[in-house]
C-alpha cells in the first residue's frame, strides 16, 4: 500500500483527492494549516484507519516519514483569499515550495504540484498552450498567486535539472464541485449563491469574458494520471469547453429556479478576458480529457451549497 502527503489537504481540491487515493486502496496524510482549508471537507475520512489529519505551517519544514509521494496543494487559491494576505500568499510559492521539495529530495519520492492557469495572467493567445510564457502584471493585485505559482515552477524544474526530483506539474483551470467554500469570491460559488437566495447575480465587466469550467471528479482523474505518469515539465488540466460569464449566469439561473436579475458592476484590473485550455498535450502523454458538462456538473454542485446556505 501506497502512503501520500496531500499538502492542502482539507481544501476544495485537496479534500477530493484524499477521498479518491484512498478509494483507491492507498493511505493519506493530510496536512494543513486551516487557513482557508475546512476541516469539514474531510470529516467523513477520519473513521477510514489509513487516513491521518495532521496541522501544519509549511513556510515551517516538516519531516514525514514512509511517504511514497507528495501531492502539493497548499496555498490560498481564491482572490479573496489571496488577496488578504499577499505575503502569507507569496510565501506558498516560495518558503513552502522549498520545504515541500526538501522532502521529496530527501525521501527521493515524485512530487505532484498543483500550478495554475493563472501562469498565463490576461493571456494575449488563445487557447493556452503549455508553450505559452504567460503575460502577467508582476505589480498588481493578482500577482502574490500568479507570480508565487510562477516561481514555485521554476523551482519545481531547478530540483528537477539540479538535484534529481521527480517531478509532475499541473496547471489547473477553473474548477468547481462540491466543497468549494461559499465566500471564495469565485465566479461559480458568487452565482450559485445568489441565485439560491434569489439576489441580483453580479456580472463584473460585460459578462462577455470567457472561461472554461472544468467539474472536481475529471480534474482529480486527470491529477492521479498525471502522477503516475513520468512526465516532468508543466501539463494544462481543465475543461476546453469555452463559456461567457453570462451563459454561466443564466445556466446558474436556470438550474436554480431563481427569481435573481443580472447586475454589473465594473471589472477587476487585471481580470483575463478570455481562458481556455489546450489539453492536447494532457490527451496525448495521460490519456485524458474531461467527460462531465457545465450543465451535469452545476446539477451536482448545487445541491452542496443549498445544504450550507
Amino acid at each position: 500500500m501506497n502512503r501520500y502527503l496531500v499538502t492542502g489537504g482539507a481544501g476544495f481540491l485537496g479534500s477530493h483527492l484524499c477521498e479518491r487515493l484512498l478509494n483507491d486502496g492507498n493511505a493519506v496524510l493530510c496536512l494543513d494549516d486551516f487557513s482557508t482549508g475546512n476541516e469539514n471537507n474531510v470529516s467523513h475520512l477520519k473513521s477510514n484507519p489509513n487516513f491521518d489529519l495532521e496541522c501544519h505551517d509549511l513556510t515551517t519544514p516538516f519531516f514525514p516519514e514512509k511517504i511514497n509521494g507528495i501531492f502539493n496543494f497548499a496555498s490560498p487559491a481564491s482572490p479573496v483569499d489571496y488577496q488578504h494576505n499577499p505575503i502569507k500568499t507569496l510565501k506558498m510559492g516560495t518558503l513552502a515550495i522549498y520545504n515541500v521539495l526538501g522532502m521529496a529530495k530527501r525521501l527521493n519520492i515524485p512530487i505532484l504540484h498543483a500550478s495554475t492557469s493563472e501562469v498565463y495572467g490576461d493571456p494575449e493567445i488563445h487557447p493556452q498552450s503549455e508553450d505559452y510564457w504567460g503575460n502577467v502584471n508582476p505589480i498588481g493585485p493578482r500577482a502574490c498567486y500568479d507570480e508565487g505559482k510562477r516561481v514555485a515552477e521554476s523551482l519545481l524544474i531547478a530540483y528537477q535539472e539540479h538535484a534529481g526530483v521527480d517531478i509532475r506539474i499541473a496547471r489547473i483551470f477553473n474548477t468547481y464541485g462540491p466543497h468549494m467554500d461559499p465566500q471564495d469570491g469565485r465566479v461559480v460559488s458568487n452565482f450559485i449563491c445568489q441565485a439560491l437566495k434569489n439576489k441580483p447575480v453580479t456580472i463584473y465587466g460585460d459578462g462577455l469574458q470567457t472561461r472554461s469550467f472544468c467539474y472536481v471528479d475529471d480534474l482529480i482523474d486527470g491529477i492521479i494520471r498525471l502522477m503516475n505518469s513520468n512526465y516532468q515539465s508543466p501539463v494544462n488540466l481543465g475543461n476546453p469547453s469555452e463559456y461567457s460569464i453570462l451563459d454561466l449566469a443564466n445556466m446558474v439561473i436556470s438550474l436554480t429556479n431563481s427569481k435573481s436579475e443580472l447586475i454589473h458592476k465594473d471589472l477587476p484590473i487585471d481580470d483575463p478576458k478570455r481562458r481556455n485550455p489546450d489539453i492536447s498535450l494532457a490527451n496525448k502523454i495521460i490519456d485524458w480529457s474531461p467527460s462531465t458538462s457545465l450543465e451535469e456538473g452545476l446539477k451536482k454542485t448545487i445541491p452542496w451549497f443549498d445544504k450550507l446556505i
